[in-house]
């Protein structure tokens, strides 16, 4: 058993129960969890909507990304050993126990050894939104010279993103509040515009999930790259949509835990609670503007 946050059908809120954990699958790992970030998209699967789209119908465990320590190892896993500090993301949205747990159990396919001279709470706010930055960026194929603004570039997802497009050799724009130029430019935008522009950009990296909103800023023949959205944009002028729906990859996520290791990708924090708070943490998140992820810390 194990202390683990889940979502009832009976209820909008998340609860805290002890749960059995599932059987070790030959391909996976045991992990106790350091910590684990509160993501916006918990905040659907807790809340309900998300639940609807999936169609879950019992308790299903809550939480995308964490850090923890092996403390067991499948038959057929490789790489890991018992006390190896890792990070990952678990995507199984029915699983009965995911990231905000004492303990859980992920799959070796997503996750990865964390690298020296990381905290190893403050990564537990990487994994998800690194991945989904890194693989929005990855759809725009090589700079080549090309413009990007990158919506909500303070946020977690954009952020990453401003720095990963700039690191690829992007010219960047952050679209972002006044506020938050110090951050945008640090991780490497040129540029922070405080409203849309016209059309003035080859690409479009929709980290706000503006969705059709966003589209205006493209130059004709340009290309939007967005998330999951009730209403997602639709082509206009030539323009390319691409939507992203992360998925776990483990080398991607080892690139990306080295990134923030040497200082390319900037961890951000905006506070942490015991795992018997996390309503706290969800109550921050699902009201917006957050600079940085709450985490929990069993």
């Amino acid at each position: 058993m194990t202390l683990a946050l889940v979502s009832r059908p009976d209820s909008s809120a998340p609860a805290l129960e002890e749960v059995t954990l599932p059987p070790l699958g030959p391909g996976d790992l045991r992990v106790r969890v350091t910590a684990a970030s509160v993501d916006p998209i918990d905040t659907l699967y807790a809340g309900g909507p998300a639940r609807a789209i999936f169609g879950l119908s019992g308790t299903v465990g809550l939480g995308f990304s964490l850090t923890g320590v092996v403390v067991g190892t499948g038959a057929e896993t490789t790489g890991f050993s018992v006390g190896d500090p890792v990070a990952a993301v678990h995507d199984d949205v029915t699983a009965p126990v995911r990231a905000h747990a004492e303990e859980t159990i992920v799959s070796a396919a997503a996750a990865a050894l964390l690298p020296d001279g990381l905290d190893p709470v403050d990564a537990a706010s990487l994994p998800v939104n690194a991945l989904t930055a890194a693989q929005m960026v990855d759809r725009l194929g090589p700079a080549d010279g090309r413009t990007l603004l990158v919506t909500g570039a303070a946020g977690a997802v954009g952020g990453y993103a401003v720095a990963l497009a700039a690191h690829a050799g992007w010219s960047v724009t952050g679209l972002a509040r006044e506020s938050d130029r110090d951050f945008v430019r640090r991780a490497g935008a040129r540029a922070l515009v405080t409203d849309l522009p016209g059309p003035s950009f080859d690409a479009v990296v929709d980290g706000a999930v503006l969705q059709a909103q966003a589209l205006p800023a493209l130059r004709d023949g340009g290309t939007f790259v967005g998330v999951t959205s009730a209403s997602p944009a639709t082509t206009e002028r030539g323009i390319e949509i691409a939507i992203v729906n992360v998925r776990p990859d483990a080398p991607q996520l080892t690139g990306l835990l080295a990134l923030a290791a040497d200082g390319t990708l900037e961890l951000r924090v905006a506070g942490r609670v015991p795992l018997a708070e996390a309503m706290t943490a969800y109550d921050k998140v699902a009201g917006g503007g957050q600079r940085g992820r709450w985490l929990l810390v069993p």
